[in-house]
């Protein structure tokens, strides 16, 4: 059986939403209601989200702000936004906060169907985690918490810092915010936090990832000048978990 995709609609008036709603359902998509922003983006960011449709004019919390929170610990999450609000700045300033399209109401249910189907074809595979990490002769093994170096040594890593790889790998080839780890590795909201923390876990694994004088330098975590970091652009990705299986 085809497992469902999950929806959530965010959307604070009642016939909008349950109109929604019910052609989702019957066009086999799962569907989670929220009446505001706050609830909206809870429900975003739990797991097993496929796309979210959200609207701008929400109470405790509008689209915007939602769409902001929202890119911090979910990068990669598709969003359509749903709005009378069609003015043109309004649909930049919400494609460059990073939604993925934009419908204006009145709609259609055919034509919401058409964006979300679209939405869901062009996205990525999202929930694949990255199991391996390769450079050379030296492996990162995520899923063993594990760096093994050229003759077999093996150099144990935190969760911590396996996460911080992980998150860098699901992002491979843009720069991943401090900010946006502090939130997704630590689970801190909090703008003010001291982001030194992030630095000197870079740091850290950086000496373990290491190669010695023997091995040829690799740049295993690339520090971009006001943005944050991301993995080097020598290294490749395995995800796929059955690579892992059977080795010792």
């Amino acid at each position: 059986m085809v497992k469902k995709q999950n929806i959530v609609i965010v959307e604070d008036e009642d016939a909008i939403r349950r109109a929604i709603v019910d052609a989702l359902r019957i066009s086999g998509y799962h569907a989670v209601e929220a009446a505001d922003g706050v609830t909206g983006l809870r429900e975003a960011r739990r797991g097993g989200v496929d796309l979210v449709l959200l609207d701008l004019l929400l109470p405790q919390m509008d689209g915007f702000e939602v769409l902001e929170e929202l890119r911090v610990t979910h990068p990669a999450l598709p969003v359509i936004i749903l709005t009378a609000r069609g003015s043109e700045d309004d649909r930049v300033r919400g494609l460059r906060g990073g939604a993925d399209d934009y419908v204006v109401k009145p709609f259609s249910a055919r034509e919401l169907l058409a964006r979300v189907e679209a939405v869901l074809r062009r996205s990525p595979e999202r929930t694949t985690p990255v199991v391996r990490i390769t450079a050379g002769e030296m492996t990162v093994d995520c899923a063993r918490r594990e760096i093994l170096r050229p003759g077999g040594e093996r150099v144990p890593l935190s969760e911590m810092e396996t996460d911080i790889l992980q998150r860098l790998a699901a992002h491979a080839g843009r720069a991943v915010s401090r900010e946006e780890l502090l939130a997704s590795v630590w689970g801190l909201r909090d703008g003010g936090v001291e982001t030194r923390a992030i630095d000197m876990h870079i740091t850290r694994l950086r000496q373990k990832l290491s190669g010695g004088e023997a091995e040829p330098a690799v740049e295993w975590i690339v520090t971009v000048r006001g943005k944050g970091y991301m993995l080097g652009p020598d290294l490749a990705l395995v995800t796929d978990p059955q690579t892992t299986e059977g080795k010792s």
